[in-house]
């Protein structure tokens, strides 16, 4: 057995502060190694700000905004799996393959729906 010693867990106001820099890292990281993060980013600001000027409503302005923040998300999972799953190996391996796969298929139905709602949207605005 070792001799390293786990450092005790923070707890409360101080955990949510640590959280919050670990957080910043991966946005930081996600943003400098992922070329499709800083992609899915650069299309949401564009949507959001287009979103501000063509909604009514704040519900309206919600749901456009939705898709945008889902599919960041969504790649920040992505991403993350992958990370995982190349720490595991580099090696090729069938079920490593299927869960990278995974992960961006989930990507790709996030971007259907985002793809989904604005045509629908725009569609129903430019035929008024």
């Amino acid at each position: 057995m070792s001799d390293l010693k786990v450092p005790p867990k923070a707890k409360g106001f101080k955990r949510l502060f640590k959280a919050l820099f670990y957080s910043k890292d991966g946005l930081k990281c996600a943003w400098v190694e992922e070329s499709a993060f800083r992609q899915i980013i650069i299309l949401a600001l564009f949507c959001i700000v287009l979103a501000s000027y063509l909604t009514k409503d704040f519900l309206e302005w919600g749901l456009l905004i939705l898709p945008c923040f889902l599919s960041v998300v969504i790649e920040l999972i992505n991403s993350s799996i992958e990370k995982a799953v190349d720490f595991t190996s580099k090696e090729f391996h069938p079920l490593a393959k299927k869960a990278k796969d995974m992960a961006s298929s989930a990507q790709l139905i996030g971007l259907i729906f985002w793809a989904f709602i604005w045509g629908r949207y725009l569609l129903a605005l430019y035929l008024k």
